[in-house]
């Protein structure tokens, strides 16, 4: 499956500060440029804390080493935005410094960017989920299982052969882009289940 990449959403021109950064050029950078936060980087471009407007002190001059927060909450360029949004969410930052594998700087990820992650329309997801998950991924007729969406909420609700199936069924599908969650209906078709089942030999029993 395909998943839109935080390396295709960043914005790859970024303003950043260094550690001797005064106070005064910091709050100059967020004002001038609308921006909420700066990263702070050393001579090698890695990221090392980042300032956010609530850094600010409301009195005397202290530089961005002083003001940061570190260490840095990251991204890789090739994480999945859907991640990384889960991850803004849950650290509560409005915007994430993005690195490349040498972990040096490269782009800058926001809140905004990311939604759009999570504005999928319904239908949108249910297709995906329908012919991605069910028919793609697990080569199960799309009618397999009722999916049903609602405000990027999943509901799965039908019969599966095995309860590994109906697991992988949940982990996939929440994987796709703009689920926000996934809701488990599922059930075991224990019939199916005991068939599948290798027999049993005189060795095996007690």
């Amino acid at each position: 499956m395909k998943h839109l990449k935080v390396g295709s959403l960043m914005t790859d021109n970024v303003v950043a500060a260094v550690p001797d950064t005064s106070f005064r050029e910091v709050a100059k950078l967020l004002t001038e440029h609308d921006i909420s936060g700066v990263p702070v980087i050393d001579d090698d471009d890695h990221v090392v804390g980042v300032v956010s407007e609530s850094d600010l002190p409301a009195h005397g001059q202290p530089t961005a080493r002083e003001l940061m927060s570190a260490p840095a909450i990251t991204v890789y360029a090739e994480e999945r935005a859907a991640d990384a949004a889960r991850l803004m969410v849950r650290r509560g930052v409005e915007r994430l410094p993005v690195v490349d594998e040498e972990e040096r700087l490269v782009g800058i990820v926001t809140r905004r960017d990311l939604l759009r992650v999570f504005l999928r329309p319904d239908p949108e997801i249910r297709r995906r989920v329908r012919e991605d998950v069910l028919a793609d991924a697990l080569g199960l007729g799309a009618d397999a299982v009722d999916v049903h969406v609602l405000d990027g909420v999943v509901t799965l609700e039908g019969r599966v052969r095995r309860q590994g199936q109906a697991r992988t069924l949940v982990g996939l599908a929440d994987r796709v882009d703009g689920v926000v969650a996934v809701v488990d209906r599922l059930s075991v078709d224990e019939a199916a289940a005991r068939l599948a089942s290798p027999a049993r030999s005189a060795h095996d029993l007690p």
